[in-house]
């Protein structure tokens, strides 16, 4: 399996990218069938300034607890060695076999994200949109195209998927005033919000950009908090707390008049 050179525009996150291409085939060997870098940077919304380094490495069996371990102290170094990346780094080791599923799969797998690697982790609702995301538009790092790996992603799929997500994982945090209060987390409900609410009006599945660029077009009354989401990124304070909570709201609310129950 040939490793590229060349992953995106930025220097210095493609450094970070061979550096755990390498790494991942190290431990894996055979065992890696394939190593992507989806999210963001694969369909055209990385911000320097705010967004994450989001990958995928597909394996032909689960991990075993050496591996596990392994990847564990791989994602150590990766931190220490690129400390501007730090926290910003999201990776899942999915088994081949996984691929298959539509509803959250329930097998955990290994997981790293915001600086904090988890040995087994399970997926929730996110798990077929950022599988439609991986297959549209993700980049191969090693192995072959991620197309040839699995099928598709039904749009009726996507909007349960999207359903499910607003109703368990969203709506519930309208009286977390905790997680509300941080500016990164007030941003990221929001964006994810406009693309929900694009999937289920659309029946398609966009970028966080297009979507919010809908979003503000389609509900005028939320523009300025879409903006504010928008604009925000590491090292700055936003305080919208209670519009992003009637955002939640709202979009239950738009979703039920669509004709799907939320609550």
């Amino acid at each position: 399996m040939a490793v590229k050179q060349e992953f995106t525009e930025y220097n210095d996150i493609n450094e970070v990218l061979e550096f755990l291409s390498q790494g991942v085939k190290g431990i894996f060997g055979d065992g890696l069938v394939g190593f992507y870098l989806t999210g963001s940077l694969s369909y055209g919304d990385f911000e320097p300034g705010r967004s994450d380094i989001d990958l995928a490495a597909v394996l032909k069996v689960s991990s075993n607890s050496e591996q596990i371990e392994k990847i564990g102290k791989l994602h150590q170094a990766v931190e220490q060695k690129f400390k501007q990346w730090a926290g910003r780094i999201e990776c899942s080791y999915i088994p081949r076999a996984m691929l298959a599923e539509v509803l959250p799969p329930k097998e955990p797998r290994p997981y790293f994200g915001a600086g904090i690697f988890y040995p087994a982790a399970d997926y929730g609702n996110e798990w077929l949109i950022n599988r439609h995301f991986l297959y549209q538009n993700g980049v191969t790092i090693i192995g072959p195209d991620f197309k040839t790996l699995a099928a598709p992603v039904e749009i009726k799929y996507l909007k349960e998927a999207c359903i499910r997500d607003l109703r368990q994982e969203w709506l519930p945090k309208i009286n977390d005033e905790k997680f509300l209060a941080n500016s990164h987390y007030q941003s990221y409900v929001v964006l994810n919000l406009c693309r929900i609410l694009y999937a289920i009006a659309n029946g398609d599945a966009v970028s966080k950009k297009v979507a919010a660029n809908w979003a503000k077009e389609k509900y005028p009354q939320f523009a300025n908090l879409i903006q504010t989401a928008q604009a925000w990124h590491y090292g700055i304070e936003i305080n919208r707390r209670l519009e992003t909570a009637e955002f939640i709201r709202f979009a239950v609310t738009n979703v039920n008049e669509s004709g799907f129950q939320i609550l």
